[in-house]
């Protein structure tokens, strides 16, 4: 197993640079069953974060790359269950992904509900607004 940067996620996804972009390509067409890449709950909310932030894709376009992340055979994506609940609740366009994953981990780890300050997170990605 090869475990992937966000970077060289970025690159891979986007094309953006055409000296990374094509080695990230090579890497990642590289990558079989066998011997998968690896991607970390670290690596999925800072690549969300780049392609919102610096690349202004909006979160449906988001949901499509971190799918095909999910879907395929070659990459192993860190806790892939929870990450594809979060995905489904991002995917309302409501709130952002990191706020759905914390909530969807701390469920999993066995918290009765994961508190918060941000209404937002409160309303639409399951959390609990303190007051």
């Amino acid at each position: 197993m090869i475990g992937l940067d966000t970077n060289v996620l970025v690159r891979y996804i986007m094309q953006d640079d055409p000296r990374q972009s094509p080695k990230a390509s090579a890497l990642i067409e590289s990558l079989t069953a066998e011997v998968p890449g690896f991607v970390t709950l670290v690596s999925l909310v800072e690549l969300s974060w780049v392609l919102t932030s610096c690349y202004d894709l909006n979160s449906k376009q988001v949901v499509q790359a971190l799918d095909v992340l999910l879907r395929s055979h070659q990459i192993v994506v860190e806790r892939s269950d929870q990450v594809l609940r979060a995905l489904r609740i991002f995917e309302q366009g409501k709130t952002d992904f990191a706020d759905c994953l914390i909530e969807r981990i701390g469920s999993a780890a066995g918290c009765d509900h994961t508190v918060t300050f941000d209404i937002s997170a409160s309303k639409h990605a399951g959390m609990m607004l303190i007051r």
